[in-house]
């Protein structure tokens, strides 16, 4: 269904990705949630290829009521347990364009935020201004100039903005007092020393393809909706690039269904990383070129006026893991009493490059994709 074709296109743009780049941190479900907006003006063989590209497996009329409800779901949970999720979704097209109405309703209607009319042919400098103070303001100013000096200049018709911000705390708290510099391998004969969290505590482990695999939960206001960090450790100091090798393939599920409940002795690196990735071409490498062909591109749905293209796809995160969860927050003491003297519990030692993500665990759907290769 719509969640797996989520994880199947989060694996291979995180495949396209994990290849240029050493730094890499995205969120495949708000990149597929900002192109399926822009879908909805798409004709002809220009939304043939997103569909395929993007997996898109849904009618329209079904496809955009789908991702409507997981942004709203994710983002509109309130109360003190909820994780603070922001996700700046939006299109920015040339002043003056006259919209098809459709479109309009659509986006407004799903996405709650549509098409963004700045002057990019003749103030592209103040055009990119706007963007980034809108991205600014949704995000709780964790991400700041998503377009860069020069990224706009006066030929831009279409631009897709994405960035998202999560904050979220651990069910159960690492205690900062237990956390110790200690050896992270980032390369065989290589080792700095790191801040390694400790904790022994109730989680999910697994054992699949040459790695363990660890599932830490968030606390949540609705325990039938909790989020979760995967961490996929492989079992070799070297042996990411085969797990990304298997998680490219869509192999993602594997790993997931070998978890179950343990007793687990956690040490896993405090990290934080902002990445940000211009995606056009990777895109265009998984399928969909012509969204992106100044002579080819068919967004009719969107406007008649003139013909538009995507000019740039801009993705933005940011994502901080501590004792206290992801991004920080007030301290709390957590006392908990066993009855019997539980089982020794497995040892998880994440000090050595891994891959990881934060799911929605109801849904499966991949809200981030990343790997720690060095936590410094």
């Amino acid at each position: 269904g719509f969640a797996e074709a989520n994880a199947a296109f989060a694996q291979r743009l995180y495949g396209k990705l994990a290849a240029t780049t050493g730094k890499l941190f995205f969120s495949p479900a708000s990149v597929s949630t900002a192109l399926a907006m822009t879908y909805a003006g798409a004709r002809g063989e220009t939304a043939a290829q997103m569909a395929k590209t993007l997996e898109f497996t849904l009618a329209p009329e079904a496809l955009h009521p789908a991702f409507g409800g997981l942004v709203k779901e994710l983002t509109q949970a309130t109360g003190p347990k909820a994780p603070e999720l922001r996700i700046a979704n939006r299109l920015w097209g040339q002043a003056g364009l006259t919209l098809e109405p459709a479109f309009q309703n659509t986006s407004q209607q799903h996405y709650g935020a549509g098409i963004e009319l700045v002057d990019f042919k003749g103030k592209s400098e103040q055009a990119r201004g706007s963007i980034n103070q809108w991205v600014e303001q949704q995000t709780n100013a964790k991400i700041k100039d998503l377009m860069p000096p020069g990224s706009i200049t006066p030929l831009a018709r279409l631009v897709l903005t994405n960035a998202i911000y999560f904050k979220g705390k651990w069910a159960t708290p690492f205690d900062k007092k237990a956390t110790k510099n200690e050896p992270f391998t980032v390369k065989p004969g290589a080792a700095p020393a790191v801040p390694m969290m400790r904790k022994t505590l109730q989680a999910k482990l697994g054992q699949a393809a040459d790695a363990s695999v660890l599932e830490l939960a968030y606390e949540a206001q609705n325990p039938e909706r909790p989020l979760a960090m995967v961490v996929i450790l492989p079992a070799q100091v070297d042996g990411l690039p085969k797990v990304e090798q298997r998680l490219s393939a869509g192999q993602l599920k594997e790993y997931v269904e070998a978890l179950r409940p343990a007793r687990v002795d956690v040490a896993l690196p405090r990290f934080k990383m902002t990445a940000e990735f211009e995606l056009s071409r990777a895109l265009s490498e998984l399928g969909m070129p012509l969204a992106f062909d100044q002579a080819k591109a068919d967004f009719s749905g969107i406007t008649r006026a003139e013909p538009l293209f995507i000019s740039q796809v801009r993705h933005k995160a940011f994502v901080e893991v501590n004792e206290e969860g992801t991004e920080a927050a007030g301290a709390t003491g957590v006392v908990m009493t066993t009855r019997a003297a539980p089982a020794p519990p497995t040892v998880f030692r994440a000090d050595r490059p891994f891959a990881f993500l934060i799911r929605d665990v109801a849904t499966g759907a991949v809200l981030f994709m990343g790997r720690v290769t060095d936590p410094r």
